[in-house]
């Protein structure tokens, strides 16, 4: 445990796991040897959804903030008024946190807006800005709204948690739809320019929270056999598979959980030097993460929770 508060930075590439090359992309893969890695597990997909409402639906589900969706979409009703329900912006359930989130998806702007978030611009961020040095503003801007500038930590930062949001499309000063490889590199990129700036050591690295969160987005049919997190098949047939008990992610309250997809999770890695524990993966990647990452799975809707606290916004989650 650090002895001050982190300052919490994720970046989310929705749907861009299955895209990632383990023979590329060296900067997600060196990130992924140095960070504690895993899985944030799903509830399943509603029948129907379009990939814009499974993009709010599955953020929500990381914020744990549900209820605050379905009533966006119109599916509480009767007892469920919202007279009857706590305050759920992030200000009012974790001791008044400061969150922004960039995006160019309309409908995640709009929910965000409606849980405290702050919408920021990309635009404004890097107005003026080449394209050869766009990933390296971005992560500088992105730190100095942390309160990280010139290599210190300031007393003062704008945000305790930015969110920055990459799916299909989502391009520097682009609104068209671009290749998803494309988005990739960009977040590849991206997570370069970051660490270079939090070597460890420095005052950035011992403050800086950094999540990467990569989901697989709409399922395809032969998901449940390539990204499956139950036990492999030979741990199955072992005779001592029926005394394993149910993990975290199948749990709830002591309870088993109703709707969990057990394949096609998110695929985090995680890292602050010296607080987070180093495990043995070397790639982002979900091969390596299910053989050699520290975390196995956790449900995705205890993600923020685990932030806050690093964060000194909420109380611990789990052992």
């Amino acid at each position: 445990m650090a002895d001050k508060p982190s300052r919490g930075l994720v970046l989310l590439g929705d749907g861009l796991a299955r895209f990632i090359d383990p023979s590329s992309h060296t900067h997600l893969h060196s990130f992924a040897s140095q960070a504690s890695c895993g899985f944030l597990t799903l509830p399943n997909s509603p029948p129907s959804e379009s990939d814009d409402e499974r993009t709010v639906r599955e953020f929500a589900v990381l914020l744990d903030a549900c209820h605050t969706y379905l009533n966006m979409d119109g599916q509480i009703t009767g007892n469920d008024s919202q007279k009857d329900q706590p305050k759920q912006t992030l200000p009012d359930r974790f001791m008044g946190m400061k969150a922004a989130i960039l995006t160019n998806n309309s409908s995640l702007k709009s929910f965000s807006a409606k849980l405290g978030f702050s919408v920021l611009q990309l635009d404004e961020l890097v107005k003026d800005c080449s394209a050869e040095l766009q990933y390296n503003v971005i992560a500088l801007e992105l730190l100095k709204l942390l309160g990280f500038q010139e290599g210190k930590v300031l007393d003062n930062n704008q945000f305790d948690l930015i969110f920055f949001h990459i799916g299909a499309g989502e391009k520097l000063n682009s609104y068209e739809q671009k290749v998803i490889a494309s988005d990739v590199e960009y977040i590849d990129a991206l997570v370069g320019d970051i660490m270079s700036q939090a070597q460890p050591g420095s005052d950035i690295s011992s403050r800086l929270h950094f999540s990467l969160v990569m989901s697989y987005g709409k399922v395809l049919q032969d998901d449940d056999s390539k990204f499956s997190v139950l036990k492999r098949k030979d741990e199955k047939n072992s005779y001592l598979s029926m005394l394993y008990p149910l993990q975290s992610y199948a749990m709830k309250g002591g309870v088993p959980r109703k709707d969990v997809r057990l394949h096609s999770p998110m695929l985090i890695a995680q890292w602050q030097h010296a607080v987070t524990r180093k495990d043995n993966a070397q790639k982002f990647f979900f091969e390596d993460f299910m053989e050699h990452g520290g975390n196995l799975a956790i449900p995705a809707d205890r993600f923020l929770y685990e932030i806050a606290f690093k964060l000194w916004k909420a109380p611990k989650y789990g052992a």
